[in-house]
């Protein structure tokens, strides 16, 4: 603290934490630790994987990676320092550390509250009409309204930052919190915080129960929809997605609700902890679960990603060895033009694969033309295979399409004898 003239002014914080429980304090920091850990991992490998998989560039995935990013910067904004705070002592924060980590908080929060909203508008959308989903949820719109909800989200915590800025804090700097809230610093401030409190219960309200009333309304209808279903387990598969989207919304909008629209006192702090950690530690770790690993098609992804890194780290070294290969002369006949042949795989790229396939193929033809010599182009799949001891299904599928493409865009010209 700095003296004053006739008061004193609040320069850090202390973060109780959880030093009430000192006897559990491993335990607790191994915990919170291990969901630190899951959260930034499924949230960071949901993201990469969104983006590698282009079957799943939709508005739906494009909302859910754009949720883990959120979740992944809200936890972060929080538990770092809360994890580093168990083994220290004093527990300080300085005051602008205090205020900017309440700033970075608050916004991600908001912003998540309304994504969640819009991510319930699109599912509704997706499941009510069907026929107009690509019209009505166009990319334009998708990214107008990721990049309201960010600056919606912003802007209202900049409210917040610029009032809490106006007030003053003379002792005690003792906050019975694991991170710097609005309610805890409001307790702290000797100056009046009732147009503070107002505006705190004003963006709970515009922000929490109008978002709920946009996800309630939205999955009111996908319900209604659902019940036409004829199929029962076909309802029975889309109340269970709808009943785990909801209850994590439940989860996220009940805890934060409780905490910041109820009046501030100070035997209530305990309670604001313990809700506090289920908004910000538990639900970012559920949300990659709830929203994804139930998912086919985030199933599916994972399984073709599986594949490819099989089959890429299966076959990497004769990868190499035929990248030395093929810079070899042929055994037989004239010397060919190695620049055109190059050049002549480029057609290969018409393979109707992924980048990383179509890479390999014409790395497996540039290796067929210059190793293989007037063989019928039938049989180039089990020569490769037999001089290269290729046994795998994967491989066979690509040996098949060299053989397709090979006959199709190369040896038209009356040479199909070759392989």
């Amino acid at each position: 603290m700095v003296g004053g003239r006739n008061s004193t002014t609040v320069t850090k914080f202390i973060l109780l934490g959880f030093s009430d429980f000192p006897k559990f304090k491993i335990v607790l920091f191994t915990v919170f630790l291990g969901i630190y850990f899951l959260t930034v991992t499924w949230n960071l490998g949901l993201i990469i994987l969104i983006r590698m998989d282009s079957c799943l560039h939709t508005p739906m995935y494009f909302f859910l990676s754009n949720l883990s990013f959120l979740d992944f910067c809200y936890v972060t904004s929080t538990t770092p320092k809360m994890l580093s705070d168990f083994f220290k002592k004093p527990k300080s924060i300085s005051f602008m550390g205090c205020t900017m980590q309440y700033f970075f908080f608050s916004s991600l929060g908001l912003t998540e509250c309304c994504l969640l909203a819009a991510m319930a508008y699109d599912r509704y959308a997706a499941i009510c009409n069907p026929l107009l989903y690509t019209a009505i949820m166009s990319p334009s719109l998708c990214v107008q309204m990721v990049a309201g909800a960010y600056i919606t989200g912003i802007f209202g915590s900049l409210i917040q930052l610029c009032a809490l800025l106006k007030l003053d804090f003379c002792g005690p700097n003792v906050i019975n919190h694991f991170f710097c809230d609005l309610p805890q610093l409001l307790v702290l401030s000797c100056s009046e915080t009732f147009f503070l409190q107002v505006m705190k219960f004003v963006i709970a309200v515009i922000f929490g129960v109008i978002s709920v009333l946009v996800i309630v309304i939205s999955y009111g209808y996908i319900a209604a929809t659902i019940l036409k279903i004829s199929s029962v387990e076909g309802r029975s598969k889309a109340f269970n997605t709808c009943a785990s989207h909801l209850s994590a919304v439940s989860f996220f909008f009940g805890s934060g609700l409780f905490v910041y629209m109820r009046p501030n006192s100070g035997n209530s702090l305990g309670y604001d902890r313990m809700a506090s950690v289920f908004y910000t530690v538990v639900i970012p770790m559920l949300n990659p679960l709830i929203y994804s690993l139930r998912n086919k098609e985030i199933k599916d992804a994972l399984k073709r990603y599986k594949n490819k890194r099989l089959l890429h780290d299966s076959y990497e070294p004769l990868i190499s060895r035929m990248r030395v290969e093929a810079q070899l002369p042929f055994a037989e006949g004239d010397p060919a033009n190695k620049q055109q042949m190059r050049d002549q795989t480029c057609t290969f790229t018409s393979v109707k694969s992924s980048e990383s396939d179509r890479d390999l193929i014409t790395l497996f033809a540039d290796f067929i033309m210059f190793r293989c010599e007037t063989t019928p182009s039938k049989l180039c799949s089990s020569i490769l295979v037999k001089h290269l001891s290729f046994k795998n299904l994967f491989v066979e599928k690509l040996l098949y399409s060299i053989q397709e493409t090979v006959a199709e865009h190369l040896f038209d010209d009356g040479h199909s004898d070759r392989c």
